[in-house]
């Protein structure tokens, strides 16, 4: 079970790493923009880390409070769920 969860969570991580890159190239680029929405649902869907680490590398959406808190909040409601799921169910 945890190799299939940790492969899971290193592909979504990739892939909203790369994701928040892409939005910010097409930002600086006036192409169409990926929605504020579908950053964060990769963020809840598992890519929290990379979304992080994009808003970091890619200094993107670092000032939106949305963001700024919210991707942080994420991750810590991922990291209690994952505790609680595998240490006191």
């Amino acid at each position: 079970m945890w190799k299939y969860l940790i492969i899971y969570l290193l592909v979504m991580t990739i892939i909203t790493f790369f994701v928040f890159g892409w939005d910010k190239w097409k930002a600086k680029n006036d192409r169409w923009r990926t929605p504020e929405s579908t950053l964060f649902l990769l963020a809840i869907f598992g890519g929290s880390v990379g979304a992080l680490l994009g808003m970091q590398v890619w200094r993107h959406k670092t000032q939106h409070w949305s963001f700024r808190l919210g991707i942080p909040l994420i991750i810590l409601l991922q990291v209690a769920l994952l505790c609680w799921y595998f240490f006191f169910r």
